[in-house]
């Protein structure tokens, strides 16, 4: 029996809470699922066949609508998030030499991860990229932000909102570096981020052309520091810090084998961001600090209070060079989890929508007995997919999906959205909700409440 926990009552406006359902049926052939590996994660580097899969309609969605809204708000990933400049074009427009560039000290992003106990030990998941920050001067700069805004520039912005733009621009133009080997230092720490036991080496590498490194690592304990995870409940966390540079520190989250995690979509969910809105997105996102989106912050704090063994998991498709800027948000405002984003070779909106599947089923296959909370909004396309797409993949592990009806709550929003993906889909399984009010106490054996919108006819609204 799963411990209890709460999670929010997530209704439109007069709804009235009514019984819980019964538990989600779990099929026999998720029962005998064969624990994970530490090869368990296929490395994304270089799998950009992906996007066969990817959506194929969202032009003809567009011309539905009579109207000339871009392409990219079908999907909810901006435009402004695709075809960032890397390696050498970087280089090129920013006029460095080849000295210039072995000068800079070399930086790393290590994104906080998960690692998943397998019958060879735990198996950590190292990924992140290596780069080199170009000095860039403040005109240069504000040239450069100046093309992802609209109407307005820099010179116009108030003094903060200028400054977040030039450093969120000038995380955007680095260099990233290529076949670059990664030492990380590991150890354990408490729950209060002290460290408690005697530091383990890893070494991930050589990173790809974009920089990327991705590999999973069995961690070693010769000191047995570190509870077996299937003798364990609790999420245990090591700190990791990267040999020659301050820039690559992290929290990694040993996951154990069952209990329940919230994987969670970040713009306009967790923060207000206004994708389908360019003029409104570009601000929120370069220049204006992030902003929570209604009391999502004390829904996630009350989650965490009420069960402390919970794991969240922030999973966006926003790509590596502004992720940084991301998690300081929500690791300011949210609690702590782990991290996916869209590596460097995942550049354009078709593989944008490809590496969100890729990333959930990589979190679905590591945790195959472990049950999932998936939340986000309507506004993107491939959750619209995604989301009813694991209920049928993965039997038993979605408790239950979370959405955000955007258009129902930002008249901004004038795109429609897809229910097809839920046709067929016990609705007691999913909520599309325009504000989250209220609260109930149930079980992570036990799925949502019944009631939500009035109709819900699978196909666009």
């Amino acid at each position: 029996m799963f411990p209890w926990c709460l999670l929010p009552l997530l209704s439109y406006a007069s709804a009235s809470p009514t019984p819980l359902p019964g538990a989600t049926p779990v099929s026999a052939n998720a029962a005998v699922r064969p624990p994970p590996q530490p090869t368990v994660f296929n490395s994304i580097l270089g799998q950009r066949g992906l996007l066969d899969d990817a959506t194929k309609d969202i032009n003809s969605v567009l011309k539905g609508l009579g109207s000339a809204i871009p392409s990219y708000v079908a999907s909810g990933v901006p435009n402004f998030f695709q075809d960032f400049p890397t390696g050498t074009a970087v280089q090129s427009s920013l006029g460095l030499s080849d000295s210039d560039v072995a000068a800079l000290p070399t930086q790393v992003l290590n994104l906080p991860s998960y690692a998943n106990w397998t019958d060879q030990g735990w198996s950590l998941l190292v990924h992140g990229n290596v780069f080199k920050q170009p000095n860039i001067s403040q005109p240069k700069l504000d040239e450069l932000a100046n093309a992802f805004l609209i109407d307005t520039s820099v010179a116009q912005l108030p003094p903060d909102q200028a400054a977040q733009a030039r450093n969120f621009t000038a995380s955007i133009f680095v260099l990233q570096q290529s076949g670059q080997s990664v030492v990380l230092n590991i150890t354990p720490i408490s729950s209060t981020g002290k460290s408690n036991g005697t530091s383990q080496t890893l070494t991930v590498g050589p990173t790809s052309a974009e920089g990327d490194f991705n590999s999973p690592m069995l961690i070693p304990d010769p000191q047995k520091q570190l509870i077996a995870g299937n003798r364990t409940s609790s999420i245990q966390l090591l700190s990791e810090h990267v040999n020659g540079t301050d820039t690559g520190n992290a929290t990694a989250y040993l996951v154990p084998p069952e209990g329940l995690t919230v994987i969670s979509d970040i713009d306009d969910i967790l923060r207000i961001t206004k994708i389908y809105q360019p003029k409104e997105g570009l601000l929120n996102s370069f220049a204006r600090p992030f902003t929570p989106w209604m009391n999502m912050p004390a829904i996630y704090a009350n989650w965490s209070k009420a069960l402390p063994q919970l794991h969240f998991h922030y999973l966006t498709t926003t790509p590596e060079q502004v992720t940084r800027n991301y998690m300081q948000y929500i690791f300011a405002t949210y609690p702590q989890g782990s991290f996916d984003t869209r590596p460097l070779n995942f550049s354009d909106v078709s593989a944008t929508l490809a590496i969100r599947k890729f990333l959930l089923d990589r979190v679905f296959q590591t945790f195959p007995k472990r049950k999932f909370v998936l939340v986000a909004d309507t506004s993107n396309g491939d959750v619209m997919k995604d989301y009813p797409a694991l209920v049928a993949a993965y039997p038993g592990q979605v408790q239950c999906i979370l959405l955000r009806n955007t258009s129902a709550t930002d008249a901004g929003d004038k795109f429609p959205y897809d229910t097809s993906g839920f046709k067929g889909i016990d609705q007691s399984m999913y909520m599309f909700f325009t504000v989250p009010v209220r609260f109930c106490v149930f079980s992570q054996s036990v799925s949502l409440p019944s009631f939500r919108h009035s109709r819900v006819t699978f196909a666009l609204l």
